[in-house]
């Protein structure tokens, strides 16, 4: 994710980092210099071969009503692709949230709060490194016991194998009599919807959007660009490729910035800082065992 000044006009605007011309570049050159030979070659009189000659003088509002309709399945697309952004943003605020109470209860009420919150911050840093593409539990071994690391490397769903482990903590302390049947209910739904959340966010992750709709919308714009510079070219003469380039910049623009943000979990430039938000988790958990160490 990329923290930015939203009141920086300047500094935003010019910035060229994260922004989708940097993946569709190519594609707009080759979109600009397709309408430069289709301007050369109407200038030279090419124009009269058969496949040029039919489109040629094509009127500019029946173009329009493709353009039109490939703008609506644009916006349409960026909207499915920014709720399931927003929803892995809500899903993971989740995952916060629930880590912080369910640690809470443990570190206060128990005597083994430290063991727990390792266990969490294990959890959510497997669960963060699972839905970038790596199953396994680097970065998360130093907070999780031999036992849960030998059981993890047995489960494909490493996340599962230390939502268990917490569980049969709880079933731990319960049957040392320092968890009550209603605390235990109260850590139990906590983590419950820690698992639900590490649902939420595997849906998202595969669960892409139809094929037929993706590919539907690049033929468009690649049938709206090869046309635009041949409807153009006899009315607006060599700003002919200059206006398909502002045009193929804002389709394949949009449609670029589509793609990126349909998965909210990648290590894209535009996509979800989960690093920091285990880093939270991590920071949070360790201050409250440290306070509870303190009080004694």
């Amino acid at each position: 994710m990329i923290y930015y000044d939203r009141l920086n006009w300047r500094k935003t605007v010019f910035s060229l980092r994260g922004t989708a011309l940097q993946k569709a570049l190519l594609r707009i050159l080759l979109a600009v210099l397709f309408a430069t030979v289709i301007q050369a070659a109407y200038r030279e009189g090419v124009y009269h071969v058969a496949w040029m000659k039919t489109f040629v003088g094509l009127d500019p509002t029946s173009h329009a009503v493709l353009g039109s309709l490939l703008g609506f399945l644009i916006v349409f697309r960026m909207n499915a692709s920014n709720a399931r952004y927003w929803e892995g943003r809500a899903l993971w605020g989740q995952i916060i949230n629930c880590s912080r109470n369910l640690a809470r209860a443990g570190i206060e009420y128990t005597n083994g709060g430290e063991e727990l919150a390792n266990l969490i911050i294990g959890y959510t840093i497997c669960l963060r490194r699972s839905l970038q593409g790596d199953n396994d539990t680097f970065e998360a071994d130093r907070f999780l016991p031999d036992d849960v690391l030998h059981d993890a490397k047995l489960f494909s769903n490493k996340p599962v194998a230390i939502a268990a482990a917490i569980t049969e903590w709880i079933a731990q302390y319960r049957r040392n009599g320092q968890l009550d049947p209603q605390l235990v209910r109260h850590c139990e739904n906590e983590l419950s919807r820690l698992v639900d959340a590490q649902g939420g966010c595997e849906r998202i992750l595969k669960t892409p959007l139809p094929f037929v709709y993706v590919v539907m919308i690049k033929q468009l714009i690649l049938v709206y660009l090869a046309t635009l510079p041949i409807a153009l070219c006899d009315r607006i003469g060599w700003w002919t490729p200059l206006l398909v380039a502002i045009v193929s910049l804002g389709l394949f623009g949009m449609e670029e910035a589509s793609v990126e943000i349909e998965n909210p979990f990648s290590k894209d430039d535009n996509c979800l800082d989960m690093e920091s938000y285990t880093v939270t988790i991590a920071r949070d958990l360790g201050q409250m065992v440290a306070r509870k160490a303190r009080l004694g």
